[in-house]
């Protein structure tokens, strides 16, 4: 594989015709050799599912001049799995970035994202790994404003390096007027969900899942205050859910068995 110039795996979590992922293949084509492999229709919401007891369908498209372009009938995760076993064969890509997704993942929404999701799964892989998410979540959002954030962030990487099992969740205010880059911790917050009940024409009740926002957290060094401040927010995650200054704690239980 031709290392002259970085090899990025490109996934999303939208679909592989949404506009997001077509902004953020255009912007790595310009650093290097892309390789686009997406889900077949939109994944929101599936976290880290992966696809068992089904087979999986990987089939190679052409949708953009110059470009490796690859279908998936799976998950997000499913897409990065298939990517690094079956198409990278093992010599594993130079970074992995996810999305643009059409909506927000900052704050709790990073454990439900697909977009985030598929970035996780790149940094088990011990890839360099980066998802990307403005606020907008219609088709005929504007990404113009993120480009030179998603480059430089893509370049840095490159340069730097991450640390170890860690990578970036990285949130656009849905504004032109970015005043710059804020490397934050994620808020504290969660969803107050509702479920609106309704009747079939069988008369069967089903649901509709709906919810409000609920933010915790006052503090002006998290991804909540920077996107409100219109600015981007860079927030640290890692995979290990270990919570490790619980261990002592534990430890001072005493176990009667």
């Amino acid at each position: 594989m031709n290392k002259a110039k970085p090899t990025i795996l490109v996934v999303n979590d939208d679909g592989i015709t949404a506009p997001g992922i077509k902004v953020l293949l255009e912007a790595m084509s310009e650093i290097g050799r892309v390789v686009v492999v997406a889900p077949d229709s939109p994944q929101s919401g599936m976290g880290h599912a992966i696809t068992i007891g089904k087979p999986l369908r990987l089939d190679k498209v052409d949708l953009y001049e110059g470009v490796e372009m690859y279908r998936c009938s799976g998950t997000p995760v499913d897409c990065v799995k298939l990517a690094v076993n079956k198409i990278f064969k093992g010599q594993k890509p130079d970074l992995c970035v996810s999305g643009i997704n059409h909506g927000l993942n900052n704050s709790i929404n990073v454990l439900y994202s697909g977009t985030m999701s598929a970035a996780v799964e790149g940094a088990i892989e011990g890839i360099p790994s980066i998802g990307f998410s403005l606020d907008d979540y219609t088709l005929q959002a504007d990404f113009s404003h993120c480009v030179k954030y998603v480059k430089e962030l893509a370049l840095q990487v490159l340069a730097n390096g991450l640390p170890q099992a860690t990578l970036l969740n990285v949130n656009f205010p849905n504004t032109p007027h970015i005043k710059g880059i804020k490397v934050c911790r994620q808020a504290a917050a969660k969803w107050a969900e509702e479920f609106d009940e309704r009747i079939d024409p069988h008369k069967r009740p089903y649901y509709w899942l709906t919810g409000v926002f609920q933010l915790n957290d006052g503090g002006e060094d998290t991804d909540v205050w920077a996107l409100e401040h219109n600015y981007v927010s860079v927030v640290p995650v890692q995979f290990d859910m270990t919570a490790h200054h619980a261990i002592p704690y534990l430890n001072n239980w005493k176990f009667n068995v």
